[in-house]
C-alpha cells in the first residue's frame, strides 16, 4: 500500500523529524511504499497594510521601553534562523526520510497515495498546523482536502498539543464532517480520547508516540560506528528549549549533587542580526547525547521520551506556556509523574527509575499501537 504521512513540516525540531522517520520506519517494515508530506522552507513577508504599525509597536518597545528582545525586522530574523538550524538537521532528512514536497496541502494528489496516516506530534494544535502548512482551514488537518477520495485514513498519535483544543467555534462542524471518514483514529495524549468523543462524537485510541515503537539500538544504527560505540560517564546533558534563571539553578543543584559535568546540547551564539540563536547540533549528536549521558535534564516531549528509551535518569521541567498535558501523558503512562518539576524548589532527590517495570509496560504498548497500525492498514 501507497502511504503518505501528514504531520508538521519537517524542519529543525529534533522530536518532530524523528517521530516522523520512527513512522515511516514501522510502516515500510510492514511491507507499506511510505512518503512524508513536506513543504519548502517559506519566507514570511507582513502583509504591507500592516507593516507600519508593526514597525512602529516594535520601535516603541525595543528603544523606548528598552525590551532587548524584541527584534525590528522579525520576520526577516525568523527566516535567517530557521535556515541556519537546518543546516545540521537537513542531512539527516534528506537521508533518512522519503519526502513528497508540496507548497499546499491541495496539490497532493489522490492517484499517488492509497492512504493517508495523519501524525503524529501537535498537528491537530491549530496554532501550528495553520502556520506552518498555511491554511486557512483547520478541518484541513483533519484530510477536508481529500473529500471524495477513495483512501483510507487513519490518525495514529495526533496531538492536540494541550487540553484545550484550539479550533474556533465556527469549524468544529466542518472538522467533525472530516474526521467521520476516518478508518480510525489514536491519539498521542489521554486527554485526547476525551476531546475527540466530546467535539466530534469520535471514539479514539491512546497509543505510543512513534519515537517509542523503535527501540534504543535502533537509533543507535543511525550513527557512525565510533559514535554507537563511545560511552563517557560522569555527563549531565541538558535540553532546554527556553532558558530562565529558575532552570539553570536546578541544572546546577543537580550536576553538584550527583557530581557531574555539563553537556549542553544547544549552544547560544551570536550571529545573524541583533539576535541570539541556540547552535543545534547534527541529529546523530543529538541522539549520541542521550547514549553517553548519566543524566538528563530537559523540558521537551522527545527529549524525556529519548531518556525512557535510553534508560537515563531525567528530570522534565515543565513548561506551562508549551502545554503540560504532553508530559503529564506520557509520565502518567509510564508511572514515572515525580520525574515532572515546574520550579527548582520542587526537586528533590529520587531513586533510580526502575527500567524492568519501565520495559514491561513499553512493551505492551508496543503491542497494541503495532496492531491498531496492521489492523487498520490492510488493502481491501
Amino acid at each position: 500500500m501507497k502511504i503518505g504521512i501528514l504531520t508538521l513540516p519537517l524542519h529543525t525540531n529534533y522530536g518532530g523529524i524523528l517521530q516522523a522517520y520512527a513512522l515511516q520506519t514501522v510502516l515500510e517494515r510492514m511491507g507499506h511504499e511510505v512518503v512524508v508530506f513536506d513543504c519548502p522552507l517559506r519566507k514570511f513577508k507582513l502583509p504591507i497594510w500592516k507593516k507600519p504599525l508593526c514597525y512602529s509597536k516594535r520601535i516603541i518597545k525595543r528603544y523606548i521601553l528598552q525590551d532587548k528582545g524584541t527584534l525590528i525586522n522579525k520576520e526577516k530574523i525568523d527566516f535567517e534562523k530557521e535556515r541556519y538550524f537546518r543546516k545540521n538537521t537537513q542531512p539527516f532528512i534528506n537521508t533518512h526520510i522519503h519526502r513528497y514536497v508540496v507548497r499546499k496541502l491541495e496539490d497532493i494528489k489522490e492517484d499517488d497515495i492509497d492512504a493517508i496516516v495523519v501524525g503524529s506530534d501537535q498537528i491537530w494544535r491549530m496554532l501550528y498546523f495553520k502556520s506552518v502548512w498555511v491554511t486557512k482551514r483547520a478541518a484541513n488537518a483533519f484530510l477536508a482536502f481529500t473529500a471524495g477520495w477513495n483512501i483510507k485514513r487513519i490518525a495514529y498519535a495526533a496531538s492536540f498539543g494541550n487540553n484545550n483544543p484550539e479550533i474556533p467555534k465556527s469549524e468544529i462542524e466542518d472538522c467533525r464532517k472530516a474526521i467521520s471518514l476516518f478508518n480510525a483514529v489514536s491519539v498521542r495524549e489521554e486527554s485526547g480520547v476525551e476531546i475527540c468523543k466530546k467535539l466530534f462524537g469520535i471514539d479514539a485510541q491512546w497509543v505510543l508516540d512513534p519515537t517509542m515503537l523503535l527501540s534504543s539500538d535502533d537509533y543507535i544504527k543511525l550513527l557512525d560506528s565510533n559514535m554507537g560505540q563511545s560511552r563517557t560517564t560522569g555527563t549531565l546533558m541538558s535540553y532546554v528549549l527556553d532558558e530562565n534563571s529558575d532552570v539553570s539553578k536546578l541544572r546546577t543543584t543537580i550536576a553538584k549533587e550527583k557530581n557531574l559535568r555539563m553537556n549542553k546540547t544547544n549552544i547560544a551564539v551570536n550571529g545573524i542580526e541583533e539576535d541570539e540563536l541556540i547552535a543545534q547540533p547534527p541529529v546523530e549528536n543529538w541522539l549520541q547525547s542521550f547514549l553517553e549521558a548519566d543524566f538528563v535534564i530537559n523540558d521537551s516531549f522527545h527529549a524525556c521520551v529519548f531518556s525512557i528509551l535510553f534508560h537515563k535518569q531525567f528530570i522534565v521541567y515543565g513548561n506551562k506556556d508549551r502545554g503540560m498535558e504532553r508530559f503529564t501523558s506520557l509520565l502518567g503512562m509510564f508511572g514515572l509523574q515525580d520525574r515532572l518539576v515546574t520550579s527548582s524548589s520542587e526537586y528533590k532527590p529520587l531513586p533510580d527509575i526502575d527500567y524492568t517495570k519501565v520495559d514491561r509496560i513499553l512493551n505492551g504498548k508496543r503491542q497494541k499501537a503495532m496492531t491498531f497500525l496492521s489492523t487498520n492498514l490492510k488493502a481491501n
